[in-house]
Parts: structure tokens; C-alpha cells; sequence
């Protein structure tokens, strides 16, 4: 019988909440598990479900995707707009993604959440906005 794809993340995102547990042998033991039953597809699905399940849980794990390194301002600012969407935040875990496309600012990715405060998104909202007025 297959195990659903929720239970499966909430299984896997209890045990990376215990303390002791080596998230490379997880790592792994997850790996192994989704090729032996053929599940590989369903990979990116599962962890999204395990990063809600450890957001609901306290642990709000957040890539942000920037041009060049977090400032520890900015690394601050991204801590203030998760405390404000998880008010009972006991971590937060910023993993730093390298992208060009974003030009300047930020775009931060949660579990199934995104937030682009990049001056690209900014530059096509203010495009959006004078096309559909008819210009300014």
C-alpha cells in the first residue's frame, strides 16, 4: 500500500525536528525510499510539505534568492517579515541562492509562499500597471 505523500513529509519532518538525527543519513534513507518505490517525481512536493510542516512547528526555513550576498540587515529584515507570517517562529534557517536575474534586492521563498522584492518585479508591476491605464 502506498504511503500518501503528507504522511510520508510529516514522518520525515518529525524526524528531522528530533535532536540527534544526522540530516545527511535522512538525507539518504529519504533518497532510497523514493527510488525504490519510484516516487522520485513526487520529491519536490514532499518538501514543501516538510518545510510547512517544520514552519507550523517553529523552525521557518526561507531561500532567498539574491545577485550578491545577504547583508546582515537584510538577513535581519528577512527575520522581521517571518516573525510577522509565524508569529511563534522559534528559528529561522536563510539559505542564500546566487541568481543574476534578480538584479538587486531579494526574492524569498517559504514553504509554499514567495515574496519578490527585487527591482526586476518591481519594474514589471510599474510596466503591468502603466499598460493597463494606458500609460502615465
Amino acid at each position: 500500500m502506498k504511503t500518501s505523500r503528507i504522511r510520508l513529509a510529516t514522518t520525515i519532518a518529525q524526524r528531522s525536528l528530533r535532536s540527534g538525527v544526522s540530516s545527511k543519513d535522512l538525507s539518504k534513507e529519504i533518497a532510497a525510499y523514493l527510488l525504490t518505490e519510484g516516487r522520485t517525481g513526487e520529491l519536490g512536493s514532499i518538501i514543501r510539505d516538510v518545510m510547512q510542516y517544520r514552519a507550523d512547528h517553529g523552525v521557518v526555513e526561507v531561500v532567498a534568492h539574491s545577485a550578491f550576498p545577504l547583508s546582515d540587515k537584510v538577513r535581519a529584515e528577512i527575520k522581521s517579515v517571518i516573525l510577522e507570517l509565524y508569529p511563534d517562529v522559534k528559528q529561522t534557517i536563510i539559505s542564500e541562492r546566487h541568481d543574476e536575474a534578480v538584479v538587486a534586492g531579494v526574492k524569498i521563498e517559504l514553504a509554499n509562499q514567495q515574496l519578490d522584492l527585487s527591482i526586476r518585479a518591481k519594474l514589471n508591476r510599474f510596466k503591468q500597471l502603466t499598460a493597463t491605464t494606458g500609460g502615465v
